[in-house]
């Protein structure tokens, strides 16, 4: 798949995603925020708190799921990148809500789609 094509899977992926954490009562924050090097898909808000929210969209068949391909390394820049955008958004409101780190899988198929999310995917001890 060329740059192009994997570039609007991803954009699918991440609507989608969007989609279902609406529907599950969230707010969208923020979309593909871009800190520096650093990115976050989704910032979201519910009542437990604050969701940083990484997507990974593969088309079947997969060798590997795709939530599988969050990596340490990717783990470190997003709470890196959450500790930035915490600091550039003193709003009172998100003053002392929960941050949770969740992974959202994509697996597209013949036009289907299957979401898998996994609130709470890690919790940092590197912040």
């Amino acid at each position: 798949m060329d740059k192009k094509g994997r570039e609007e899977l991803g954009r699918r992926g991440e609507d989608l995603a969007c989609q279902f954490l609406e529907n599950k009562g969230h707010t969208i924050l923020e979309r593909n925020l871009r800190i520096g090097h650093l990115e976050i898909d989704i910032v979201s808000l519910d009542p437990n708190g604050i969701h940083f929210v990484e997507v990974k969209t593969r088309r079947a068949p997969v060798q590997l799921e795709p939530e599988a391909c969050v990596t340490l390394p990717k783990q470190r820049k997003l709470v890196k990148a959450a500790a930035l955008w915490l600091k550039k958004n003193p709003d009172p409101a998100l003053a002392g809500q929960e941050c949770s780190f969740d992974i959202i899988g994509v697996l597209i198929e013949d036009g289907n789609h299957e979401i898998r999310y996994m609130e709470q995917a890690f919790i940092p001890i590197y912040m």
